[in-house]
């Protein structure tokens, strides 16, 4: 029996194809393995407030008139791999674990994404109904409401947005804005720390200051820009016109970047606890904060999402023990030399710690939380954490590229180095705006380190 060599050739043909089919094939499985498909919705829900409310951020009470700009929930959904996590940023001083859980346990069952895998953070502006209780006056509880709705309406909105977004691409940069803030916790001559007033005695800042500014951008297929996060260290207090309620000088430039680019803006605080903006007004901030943003759209680069995860832990503190008397002496030293009307603000630092008597040596408990989206690591610290501490957890860090967000899931104030409260000054002074006993900080810091390295091990 012979066999045409024409058709002899044209199985050859039919088989080799077939092989490099299945071999192609196999190839684009273990590219999907080592690097997911990513998905990506985000999108941004006005917290709707009124002149009646009381302004938090101060140490009395305050009211303003009219708003410049949005209070708003902006969240991002980030999904590859088969894991799904929530970032949440508020336009609010910050909020306690009791609201948070809550609403992130809500998101959880109306959304599946687990409660481990949400973080909700506050940008920590000065200008928005009180949220939090810290000083003379209490938190909001419509106002408090009003924010927890929309966080789960945000959170859903990006939810459906990334369930249809179709494979969308991560860019990254690590810019620097390093003249909007500094060290504001500056030695005096008389030997006490900067606070409010007269610091033409300044002597030297007692800490460093952090000018990296993160950016994740992530673009829909067709190129378009679905989100924009960015991440830095400085108080966010400051408004365009004064007496006005205001996402402050970070959530003006968010919103001022997505009207230029569109998508939704995020901005994530850092471990600001120990930094200010002291001179520069608040259209200036606003500037230097884009120019920043805008150069690394320049240099972004394209970044792999291998690896998407989260792990939230509690984290055990003590409430702090402290001399009435030491803390009196030097609250009233320092606001007879350099407040404007001292006893007032004496005596809302008396009340605060005749509250705060009973609760000494109280042990309670916070969260701490690592997100992980490829080589990017989110660090979620519930307070006011002091700069130097957020670069201790950078440097120890197995990531390379880590990144510290303050005042995420729980408010439990400033969280300062051991150096800090023996310098003393008002970050220190005992009150709910200053609760954890010394030594906190560092092992706030030991134990998130430890979470890293632990997500290190299990992803590798």
């Amino acid at each position: 029996m012979s066999v045409n060599r024409g058709s002899a050739a044209k199985c050859v043909w039919i088989i080799s194809v077939i092989i490099l089919n299945l071999i192609f094939a196999q190839s684009q499985l273990c590219w999907a393995d080592g690097e997911s498909i990513l998905k990506v919705g985000a999108a941004a829900i006005e917290i709707k407030a009124d002149d009646g409310m009381t302004i938090g951020g101060g140490i009395h009470p305050g009211w303003v008139s009219g708003q410049e700009g949005k209070l708003r929930a902006s969240a991002l959904v980030v999904q590859a791999g088969g894991k799904t996590v929530c970032l949440v940023s508020c336009d609010v001083l910050g909020m306690t674990r009791d609201h948070l859980d809550v609403t992130c346990r809500i998101i959880e069952s109306r959304l599946g994404i687990p409660f481990g895998n949400v973080m909700v953070t506050s940008t920590h502006t000065h200008h928005a109904p009180s949220t939090v209780t810290i000083h003379g006056y209490q938190r909001d509880q419509e106002f408090c409401r009003r924010v927890t709705e929309a966080i789960v309406d945000a959170a859903r909105q990006a939810h459906v947005r990334a369930r249809s977004s179709g494979s969308c691409k991560l860019y990254f940069w690590l810019g620097e804005e390093s003249s909007v803030g500094q060290n504001s916790r500056l030695l005096l001559s008389d030997g006490t720390i900067f606070w409010v007033g007269n610091r033409e005695d300044a002597i030297r800042p007692t800490g460093p200051f952090d000018p990296e500014l993160p950016i994740l951008i992530f673009k829909r297929p067709d190129g378009a820009l679905e989100a924009l996060l960015f991440n830095h260290s400085t108080h966010n207090i400051g408004t365009l016109k004064p007496g006005k309620r205001s996402p402050g000088f970070y959530g003006l430039a968010a919103q001022e970047i997505e009207r230029t680019h569109g998508g939704t803006v995020l901005f994530l605080p850092g471990a600001f606890g120990s930094t200010h903006s002291l001179s520069l007004p608040c259209k200036e901030r606003v500037l230097r904060i884009k120019q920043s943003i805008e150069e690394s759209f320049t240099f972004a680069k394209l970044q792999s999402i291998d690896k998407i995860a989260s792990n939230k832990r509690e984290f055990t503190y003590s409430i702090r023990h402290f001399d009435e008397a030491v803390e009196d002496e030097a609250v009233s030293r320092y606001c007879r030399k350099r407040v404007a009307e001292p006893e007032s603000v004496i005596k809302v630092f008396r009340r605060i710690r005749q509250n705060l008597t009973s609760h000494q040596d109280e042990v309670r408990k916070t969260w701490l939380q690592v997100i992980r989206i490829g080589d990017i690591v989110i660090v979620g610290i519930p307070g006011e954490l002091f700069t130097r501490l957020g670069q201790r957890i950078k440097r120890l860090s197995p990531f390379r590229y880590t990144y510290v967000v303050g005042v995420s899931n729980d408010y439990i104030g400033y969280i300062a180095d051991a150096e800090a409260y023996q310098l003393g000054g008002y970050q220190v002074w005992a009150g709910f705006h200053s609760l954890v006993e010394k030594g906190t900080g560092e092992k706030l810091v030991g134990e998130t380190v430890s979470m890293l390295y632990q997500l290190a091990n299990r992803e590798n």
